[in-house]
């Protein structure tokens, strides 16, 4: 008896140890072009802090970094992703990246072709996209950084790679692309998640007409990644408030887990930072309604660019250090 007592003990132990965490992360892309600056963050302590150690210090186990293909300065390309990269390792913490395919911002609004692909077949521009990627994380990978998930475009609510990839016009170009970036993720990291990410989680009819669409054209994808922001929804009027906001991402997370039967997480989220006691709040609301309310279906929740200050309204810091908006992922 006794035997049998501490196999199961044994067996029990193996399989909480298996068990995926909750992911609690922050996409802090901007911190080298932040520390070129000479700007220094602070914990709430007032003591200086790196912008990856201060997010291991406040809790968070996972940092998301984009990628841009040409960037102005340098700042996200592939030799300064590396760099944050290895932060994130030595603080162990799992790792996203992000990929634009583009040289500067894209989103729902924009998303042009990088300037060196201008004139591109779409033939071309498949390979261009896969080598891009390819050569991204292999330059990772040398470097002995393990990626845990990538995101084939950033917010492609329309597609990417404008006008060739636009989803209106040309879902099964925008669904081939995506699929090349996919198969050239899974070459050099094949057991990376690879991650479709649109916008404003909370209204269901942009994901079914995505998903539909890549579904249709064979296009493979391991996990949703979807967008979170009370401040964006109302302005958009997709939403009356946080509540609402809440609610219909908890419903769309279910949804979509049923019909397309993958995983989802938060990949983006943030509240107004000069509002920090009512947005840690939403952001606690956030976080418990995705991690006890999707039936185990949403695995994490990123903030996206915490210490961001001025012209951004969503960010959590205060005079370069956190503000309680981030007390709701130490906290959890």
């Amino acid at each position: 008896m006794r035997v049998r007592i501490i196999v199961v003990l044994l067996m029990m132990v193996s399989t909480a140890s298996a068990q995926e965490p909750f992911w609690l992360g922050a996409d802090i892309s901007g911190t080298t072009e932040l520390e070129a600056r000479g700007v220094k963050l602070y914990n709430q302590q007032g003591q200086i802090r790196e912008n990856t150690a201060l997010m291991k210090e406040l809790g968070l186990n996972a940092v998301r970094l984009r990628v841009w293909v040409n960037p102005r300065g340098g700042f996200c390309n592939k030799e300064d992703v590396l760099e944050m990269a290895k932060r994130a390792k030595y603080y162990d913490m799992a790792l996203m990246i992000d990929f634009h395919y583009s040289d500067w911002w894209a989103d729902p609004g924009k998303q042009p072709i990088p300037a060196a692909w201008q004139y591109f077949s779409y033939d071309e521009m498949k390979y261009a996209l896969a080598e891009h990627t390819r050569e991204t994380l292999q330059l990772l990978k040398d470097h002995h950084i393990d990626v845990r998930w990538v995101q084939v475009g950033n917010e492609t609510t329309h597609g990417f790679l404008w006008p060739m990839g636009r989803a209106e016009e040309n879902m099964q170009q925008y669904a081939g692309l995506t699929e090349a970036g996919y198969q050239a993720v899974k070459s050099v990291y094949p057991n990376a998640d690879v991650i479709i990410h649109l916008d404003a989680g909370c209204d269901p009819i942009r994901y079914n007409f995505i998903f539909d669409g890549l579904r249709q054209y064979g296009t493979h994808w391991d996990l949703i990644g979807i967008s979170v922001y009370p401040y964006w929804d109302k302005e958009a009027g997709l939403a009356h408030d946080y509540r609402e906001t809440i609610s219909s991402f908890v419903s769309n997370i279910k949804a979509l887990n049923k019909k397309y039967g993958c995983e989802l997480m938060i990949v983006e989220t943030g509240v107004e930072a000069k509002k920090p006691v009512e947005g840690k709040k939403i952001m606690t609301a956030i976080i418990d309604a995705a991690r006890n309310q999707c039936d185990g279906h949403c695995l994490g929740v990123f903030y996206w660019a915490p210490e961001a200050e001025g012209h951004y309204p969503l960010g959590a810091f205060d005079h370069h250090r956190p503000t309680v908006i981030m007390d709701a992922f130490t906290e959890k």
